[in-house]
């Protein structure tokens, strides 16, 4: 007899699915018919008849056991067709049907690509209102995740050969007078090149030199054809490409697994995600570097799905921009975003040298009041910025600091070059930010917008895309956004429970900046202008 083999049955044990994992699938089934994406997928079932061959799969069924293993496995291919004919709740799901990861892949090339907008904002609207989800707070981040590529493979942008290129060809040009009122281009076209090609027989020039110069412009052309179709490539907002992905970007990541933090390029695309209480109401793929151009977008694709721009917007010192600021005023959205030298002024090490104060007047470390003054011998190089000229530098204690990238310190004032509007927009930020609101939403952004990433990248291990090209890598991160936010329906499910997030303490007080210490700021500064000036 042996021990690990068992004996025959005459019938076999079904197996059913545990009733309270049914019911929350069928509670999930059911927000998927209130979302109404079945007008979606139904766009692309031809007919329900069954005319031999292989069974059509369910595309119904197929969708929404698509989004369920995005939401609790690791979501490739091979791995959901495994699951649909060993996983109970996928069998549950899919009705015992059986689709293959061929199946699956066509399914979400089909349907899924193209209307991957409309799908995002339909069941988030629905997820939403299922668990009274408020919008009026939205908190934005972004980060950076590795693209489907290989290592070393990226090119830049071949800006400085092109225009190197460019000089000897317009001297070969101007030489022998092939273009007449030719113009030297700092990029040259293949075009004009081409056109001087065709002029060469026309200056009847000794074989010699015709055959010389058609050979060595011909070489050039060939070059100038490489640049530009790089050029084109790379497009007008980016400096690389990656040959295996040509619209992933080579940028540097916080986890750097060859050698270190941030030391290497990686084939990388700039993933921006709005968050609501927990669930992302908002998000964008994009090839930037940074966030900073990108904050706007978010937004609109907010407005895009629920119709209105949210009350408050808190995102991190990345985003502080003058025309960041402008939008969120123009659209009466309160702001909590932070500036870029917030951090220098919270903690005192290195404050701006001046501030506006509560009756809109500029106000230098020192409490000196500063006048905005006109000169003669010096333009602005900033649009719409202002000169505010501070009186009684020599007998200040902050003057080494404020002097620090002078190199002159004999005179008695300072001049800053100052855009008035965007210090007023930072100002009203700062306000915002050290009231007691303020406070609470800071806590809860590096809960919620930095959640939504921790728990993909660490819980899911989703540190790298499965699929290339920025329509793929789109789909892809809103089907990994969708799987979390589903994760916290289910969740809601077994509690009826939403999230709990920091709410202030009744008795909390506005919170205020450490005051500057003079004797460090100006040994600081000291320090940093004989660095500069060490000659």
């Amino acid at each position: 007899m042996g021990y690990f083999t068992t004996t025959q049955l005459f019938l076999d044990i079904t197996t059913r699915l545990d009733v309270k994992e049914s019911q929350k699938i069928d509670k999930f089934l059911t927000l998927l018919d209130d979302s109404k994406v079945r007008e979606n997928v139904s766009k692309y079932i031809k007919n329900d008849t069954k005319k031999g061959g292989r069974p059509n799969v369910n595309y119904y069924r197929l969708f929404a056991t698509t989004l369920y293993a995005f939401a609790f496995s690791k979501a490739t291919l091979r791995q959901i067709e495994d699951l649909c004919k060993f996983d109970l709740r996928y069998k549950y799901l899919m009705r015992n049907e059986t689709p293959t990861f061929s199946t699956i892949c066509k399914f979400i090339d089909k349907i899924i690509y193209p209307e991957r907008e409309d799908l995002f904002s339909k069941i988030i609207k629905c997820i939403c209102n299922k668990m009274n989800i408020s919008t009026k707070t939205i908190y934005i981040d972004g980060t950076k995740f590795e693209a489907n590529a290989n290592k070393y493979k990226y090119v830049w942008k071949p800006l400085t050969f092109h225009e190197r290129l460019s000089k000897s060809c317009c001297a070969l040009i101007n030489k022998y007078n092939l273009l007449e009122n030719s113009v030297d281009e700092k990029y040259i076209s293949s075009k004009t090149i081409g056109y001087a090609i065709s002029h060469i027989k026309e200056k009847n020039l000794s074989p010699k030199n015709s055959k010389n110069l058609m050979k060595a412009l011909n070489n050039m052309l060939l070059k100038i054809i490489e640049y530009e179709e790089k050029e084109q490539l790379c497009g007008p907002n980016r400096n690389s490409y990656y040959k295996t992905d040509t619209d992933a970007t080579a940028m540097c990541l916080k986890a750097d697994y060859y050698s270190g933090l941030g030391s290497n390029m990686h084939a990388a695309y700039n993933i921006q995600v709005g968050i609501c209480e927990g669930i992302p109401v908002s998000y964008l793929c994009t090839q930037s570097r940074a966030d900073l151009h990108d904050f706007i977008d978010v937004l609109d694709k907010f407005y895009n799905i629920f119709g209105y721009y949210p009350a408050n917007v808190a995102a991190d010192a990345g985003y502080g921009s003058l025309e960041n600021y402008k939008f969120l005023k123009e659209h009466d959205i309160k702001s909590f975003v932070k500036y870029q030298t917030r951090e220098g002024n919270v903690s005192g090490r290195y404050p701006d040298c001046f501030r506006l104060d509560e009756n809109g007047k500029y106000v230098c470390l020192n409490n000196v009041i500063g006048e905005i003054v006109k000169l003669d011998n010096r333009h602005p190089k900033k649009a719409n910025s202002v000169f505010i000229k501070f009186e009684g530098c020599l007998s200040c204690n902050f003057m080494p600091y404020c002097k620090r990238f002078m190199r002159n310190l004999d005179e008695n004032f300072k001049i800053f070059e100052v855009v008035e509007d965007f210090v007023q927009l930072k100002q009203e930020a700062e306000n915002n930010l050290l009231s007691k609101e303020g406070i609470e939403i800071r806590v809860n952004r590096s809960i919620q917008a930095e959640g939504v990433y921790g728990d993909l990248k660490q819980s899911y291990l989703f540190t790298r895309f499965r699929r290339r090209g920025m329509e793929e890598v789109t789909s892809e991160i809103m089907l990994h956004l969708l799987g979390y936010a589903i994760r916290k329906l289910f969740r809601f499910f077994e509690t009826n429970k939403k999230c709990n997030f920091r709410s202030a303490p009744s008795d909390l007080e506005p919170e205020k900046f450490k005051k500057p210490s003079a004797k460090k700021l100006a040994k600081k500064g000291s320090k940093q202008r004989h660095k500069q000036y060490k000659d």
